[in-house]
């Protein structure tokens, strides 16, 4: 396994996401993508409700290298399709959730199936399969109350596989809580962080900002690897 890309912690307020974690359930660390608030502006002033960490795989870098290498931040940043390569890449994402402002399950898992089920009955993908899903999704967070520092940590795999932990004191749990099989499900959690009508615009530009300099350092590298094999 090759090491993890270089990279450093960032701080959203008073969360701090650490360069890199070991996901509930997994053997390996993942490195932090990129992180941002989520907020609104109320009455001329904006107001921080969630802090986001993305976390990804080691293997997500040379696998976005295929495409995006050379590219710039900005280019990054501007591009539908580069999100969305995150989204459905094959390697496993870690999603932390952090709370700013208290935050009831309820409230949290509703917006996020309303969002869901709208686009998918839009686009004519919402079936039984997604129904059931949502169901289970929004049964896991019906009783949770989520106080400032508290998380929800999601494990989104390749496989169509999301796995949900919840942490009150800012540790991440050595196994997750829930596990739902559904592949639209999985990917539309971190799609409605990074993706067209995301959430956290200050997310996007963190991954962008910082994946462009990984792939640039992977660019940089690989040639010195090929004479290694050679």
């Amino acid at each position: 396994m090759s090491p993890l890309p270089s990279v450093t912690e960032i701080q959203i307020e008073s969360q701090v996401f650490p360069p890199a974690v070991k996901p509930p359930g997994t053997a390996e660390e993942f490195f932090l993508g990129g992180a941002g608030e989520r907020g609104l502006v109320i009455e001329g002033r904006f107001i921080t409700f969630t802090a986001i960490g993305v976390y990804l795989q080691h293997s997500g870098i040379p696998s976005l290298a295929a495409k995006w290498k050379g590219k710039s931040a900005e280019e990054l940043a501007d591009s539908v399709e580069f999100f969305r390569d995150i989204v459905t890449g094959p390697f496993e994402k870690f999603i932390q959730v952090t709370m700013i402002k208290p935050l009831t399950g309820k409230m949290y898992s509703e917006k996020v199936s309303e969002n869901c089920v709208a686009y998918w009955k839009a686009v004519g993908t919402y079936t039984d399969a997604e129904e059931k899903a949502i169901e289970k999704f929004n049964d896991a967070f019906k009783d949770e109350m989520f106080p400032p520092a508290s998380s929800i940590l999601f494990n989104q795999s390749p496989l169509g596989i999301l796995t949900i932990t919840f942490s009150l004191d800012g540790s991440i749990p050595e196994t997750g809580k829930i596990v739902i099989e559904n592949k639209q499900l999985s990917e539309a959690v971190l799609e409605s962080i990074i993706g067209q009508q995301g959430v956290s615009p200050a997310a996007k530009r963190s991954l962008a900002t910082r994946i462009a300099e990984l792939l640039k350092v992977f660019e940089d590298k690989a040639p010195l690897d090929e004479k290694k094999e050679a």
